[in-house]
């Protein structure tokens, strides 16, 4: 089996498990423009043509004024179009100056300010425009190193769950590539040629984030089934789905 054919089967797999989408469905796609939010636009979009169940999707590309994190916006509007899906393109910025590097004061770190602000344009064109569900470009890399990132900084067993329905809004959040290795992204997204962003966010080494993804390689070393192992305790405590 190709490395399409393996990620397309996980993704597939990941839609049934978790049962994410349902007929009728309207989802609007977080898109960065980095490969995860790319791969997850494509599947969803190559899989809607298929018409079981039926649904559609659009996109959303959150520019900040206050951050250098940047893409090329007619690529993404290029990329779009060649899949038939529509792109929202909303710029906004955050209050630099309630921002620290430090947890333990009080300020909120830039990328929870900046990641805050994301998810309210989100939020907000989703129910604009009638949506049921957001799509967001986690992998199960990013979903492991957030349960450690949180058992380790903040002293509980949790993480994003695949699939969460919202209780203030009629919106549920999905995370389509939950399933997925990080590795086979990339190597997916340099064989289909995604183009990458323009600048870095200079904010994205100085996370905790960062920290927990170290940590996860090293737990690799040391075994590698620690995947498995630390994904099947995150599915028995019942942490990867929440109503």
């Amino acid at each position: 089996m190709n490395l399409d054919e393996r990620l397309w089967k996980t993704f597939n797999k990941a839609l049934g498990q978790f049962q994410l989408i349902d007929d009728d469905d309207k989802i609007l796609v977080g898109l960065s423009g980095g490969k995860d939010s790319l791969c997850l636009l494509e599947f969803l979009a190559r899989r809607s043509k298929i018409h079981v169940p039926h649904f559609t999707v659009e996109a959303l590309h959150v520019r900040m004024d206050n951050i250098h994190y940047e893409t090329d916006t007619s690529y993404l509007q290029s990329f779009c179009d060649n899949l038939d899906a529509p792109l929202h393109i909303v710029t906004t910025s955050f209050d630099s100056s309630l921002f620290t590097f430090h947890y333990s004061l009080k300020s909120k770190p830039a990328c929870f300010l900046c990641s805050w602000q994301r998810r309210k344009q989100l939020f907000n064109l989703a129910q604009e425009i009638g949506c049921t569900k957001i799509a967001l470009g986690h992998h199960q890399d990013d979903i492991i190193h957030t349960a450690l990132m949180n058992l380790t900084f903040q002293g509980h067993f949790s993480t994003m769950p695949v699939k969460l329905r919202m209780r203030k809004m009629p919106l549920t959040i999905i995370r389509p590539l939950c399933l997925c290795k990080e590795a086979d992204i990339q190597a997916y997204a340099e064989l289909q040629g995604y183009e990458k962003q323009l600048k870095q966010c200079p904010y994205e080494h100085d996370t905790n984030r960062t920290t927990a993804a170290e940590l996860f390689s090293r737990m690799q070393q040391l075994n590698p089934e620690a995947r498995y192992c630390i994904w099947r305790a995150l599915e028995a405590d019942k942490k990867l789905v929440e109503s």
